[in-house]
């Protein structure tokens, strides 16, 4: 069996549509399910049933749940089926079991192709509408929110609520300054877009999608993912892929280039920059060059993607030439690239603090990776997040670091022995998280090996998305009384993910049944407490950005709910108890003075009052005003920010209002650029490194207190690891 233990949050993505033949008619395709897929259904059943922690038969009431969950991943907003289509699928509401078990499931697939035909009809009635325009003197209420909407009693219903989201799109649109024209042009070419990108994906995309409906039934982080699902999952956990180092992105109808990798085969030939079009793909030397334009984009990557030392051929349309322009071609050969997006990085921030300079550095670690692959191989540089943050501690500590804060903001997990192995490198011995699988056997996972890189003053900074293996890592740190956590609390996930290769139980070994991510464990921290639901809380509270009945574990449906177990035998570090109360009050004085928090409380503010918001109105006046005053607020806070010498902490705070678009109807800004403000510390982050310098200063000062601490050794910088 192979297994990998994963500690990750999955966001199941549904999925849209099938793919047509090339110049086929839209009306033509007739979605079925595969043998193979049918096979992959069973085996999985089979682990969901057997092996899941929580133990839930595959009967008439699961059905009936996954029924309801397939209509909701399809049509979760209610736009496209009829109230009498869900009562014709009503029949195989309690029939999904047996189609599983039986081999046959045309059910799912039958619901599907009458998902397709309706947003076909919804697309030509929404762009009928465009003809006609609208009269934006007209006092209504568009309801945008429809998440507990009912289903609607037919097409005339339908289309009273296509008029107003139709009427919103081209609003909006007029809003940003575009003409009667550019707003027809744009809104056709987006609902054009929607149902030809919903007919792009394939028969694998529409059984993901009803896999995934049956396995959220269970519990919301277990998954199931098709073979092109698996293969990007696996590389976004060894964090690297043989190609070109490109990231590509949709641009109507061509593939285009998002994003540059640093050092991969498209960087160093000098030739590709991000916009250029990629028109055809040829293999090899000699291979012929395949037109590429209107495809899917997954299948062009497929064709770019490689072996190492292989050759791909490119016809490129250069990102400023016009459409009838001739392709440049271009000959690469593929290699290993890293992915450094995600990979663990660092700064140093430097603290004003009296007298005194501060030298704080930063490691900002995305995700824990580890390289399952390379390392079962033996690979001399498989790719690991503890290998690479202790490398990134050696390098700050020979600049001299005073202190260390651990970002692991937008961290939602990864492998969970890389969050036992990170704790290891600021703890000298002892456990870091208790597991307790489906039969309630509790074993300890911790550090075994003498020694740290950093045992000198330490924060980790956490927020909503912080999940799992980060929350380990937090918890354990918190736990020990080894680190100041800080920022908002956690996500709250407490669960353990194996990963199981399905084509290991195909009899042809050129099927593919993809993996199936499965809940087998429940993870602890060592004071015997969970993450589940409740997260980990910090010791300095940062305003909480997201509420727990939004996002968070607690919003999930059909979540575990929270247990403790016995607490694990352990030494604390010291005690931050006495520190935290000194650091509070230092913390907010200074918040209270900070232009960016005030700024940040008012937009909280703002939030919260519009969080429960439901409908808007289709008044262009009530709209301008609306707009007009959110566009005073972000050129006062450009002209105040000027004022004040500060920095947008990222080119997102310096943005123009709504441009009306979309994300995928923009283009790309130069890669360049966005590096430029990501690398720029963010106001929460430089408020982090004050905490420390502050913690820093006060045990300086007062050795009874520093002597209680005992977490922090201020003369730290010749600390090692033992490996």
């Amino acid at each position: 069996m192979n297994l990998r233990l994963i500690a990750a949050i999955a966001f199941v993505v549904a999925p849209f549509g099938v793919a047509l033949t090339k110049n086929e008619p839209a009306t033509a395709y007739v979605y079925k399910p595969s043998r193979e897929q049918a096979q992959a259904a069973l085996l999985a059943t089979r682990f969901l049933t057997n092996f899941h922690y929580k133990r839930v038969p595959l009967d008439d009431a699961m059905s009936k749940t996954i029924f309801d969950r397939y209509l909701e991943s399809l049509d979760g907003d209610k736009l496209f089926f009829t109230a009498a289509d869900v009562a014709e699928f009503r029949t195989y509401a309690d029939a999904l079991d047996d189609a599983i078990f039986d081999q046959k499931l045309e059910p799912p697939f039958e619901v599907y192709q009458r998902y397709v035909q309706r947003v076909g009809e919804r697309t030509a009635h929404a762009r009928a509408l465009l003809q006609k325009g609208f009269d934006f003197t007209i006092d209504e209420q568009y309801r945008f929110d429809r998440e507990h909407a009912m289903w609607a009693a037919g097409d005339k219903e339908l289309d009273e609520l296509w008029r107003q989201r139709v009427k919103n799109d081209w609003l909006r649109l007029k809003l940003a300054g575009r003409d009667d024209k550019g707003i027809r042009e744009t809104l056709d070419k987006r609902y054009v877009g929607f149902e030809k990108r919903l007919r792009e994906l394939d028969g694998d995309d529409v059984f993901q999608s009803f896999m995934n409906a049956y396995s959220s039934a269970i519990e919301p982080h277990t998954n199931y993912m098709s073979p092109r699902a698996s293969e990007n999952f696996n590389i976004q956990m060894r964090l690297s892929l043989e190609g070109i180092g490109a990231v590509l992105g949709r641009e109507d109808e061509y593939t285009a280039i998002r994003q540059i990798v640093k050092g991969g085969p498209a960087d160093l030939s000098k030739r590709l920059k991000v916009g250029d079009r990629i028109v055809a793909v040829g293999q090899g030397d000699q291979g012929t060059m395949t037109d590429v334009v209107g495809w899917r984009l997954d299948d062009v990557v497929d064709q770019i993607r490689g072996k190492k030392g292989t050759t791909v051929r490119l016809d490129v349309l250069a990102a400023d030439a016009g459409l009838d322009s001739k392709p440049v071609p271009l000959t690469l050969v593929r290699d290993k690239v890293r992915l450094e997006e995600q990979a663990a990085r660092s700064e140093l921030i430097e603290v004003e603090s009296g007298k005194a300079t501060h030298r704080i550095g930063v490691v900002r670690l995305p995700t824990f990776y580890h390289d399952f692959e390379g390392a079962r191989r033996g690979d001399a540089n498989y790719a690991s997040s503890t290998r690479d943050v202790a490398k990134l501690i050696k390098e700050l500590k020979t600049k001299q670091i005073d202190g260390l804060v651990v970002d692991l903001r937008g961290n939602g997990g990864g492998s969970l022995t890389e969050a036992s192995d990170l704790s290891g490198l600021f703890i000298d011995e002892g456990p870091v998280v208790q597991v307790r699988d489906a039969q309630g056997r509790v074993t300890i996972e911790g550090d075994a090996d003498k020694g740290v890189a950093w045992d000198g003053p330490l924060a980790v900074m956490i927020d909503r998305e912080s999940a799992s293996a980060s929350e380990i890592f937090a918890a354990a740190m918190q736990d020990f009384g080894r680190a100041l956590i800080l920022g908002e609390n956690s996500f709250g996930k407490g669960t353990v993910q194996n990963l199981i290769d399905l084509d290991q139980y195909a009899r042809d070994p050129s099927v593919h049944f993809g993996q199936l991510k499965l809940t087998v464990a429940q993870f602890f921290r060592i004071n015997g407490g969970s993450t589940q639901h409740r997260g980990v809380v910090p010791d300095i509270a940062y305003p909480q950005t997201a509420w727990a009945e939004d996002f968070g574990e607690s919003a999930l449906d059909f979540a575990l709910p929270y247990s403790e177990v016995k607490a694990a035998d352990y030494v604390r570090s010291g005690d931050l108890s006495a520190l935290t109360p000194l650091l509070a009050t230092r913390h907010d004085a200074r918040i209270a003075k900070d232009q960016e928090f005030k700024w940040w409380f008012e937009d909280l503010a703002e939030y919260q009052k519009q969080r429960d918001r439901k409908e808007m109105s289709l008044l262009e006046s009530a709209r301008r005003a609306e707009r007009d005053l959110n566009e005073k607020k972000r050129t006062d806070r450009k002209a105040a920010r000027i004022a004040a010498g500060i920095d947008p902490p990222s080119k997102a705070a310096d943005a123009d209002g709504d441009d009306g678009l979309l994300a995928d109807e923009r283009r790309e800004k130069a890669a360049e650029e966005d590096a430029d403000a990501k690398d720029k510390p963010d106001f929460l982050l430089r408020e982090g490194a004050h905490i420390l310098a502050d913690a820093i200063d006060l045990l300086s000062a007062d050795q009874h207190l520093a002597a209680r601490v005992k977490s922090f050794d201020l003369h730290a910088s010749g600390a090692t690891r033992v490996d």
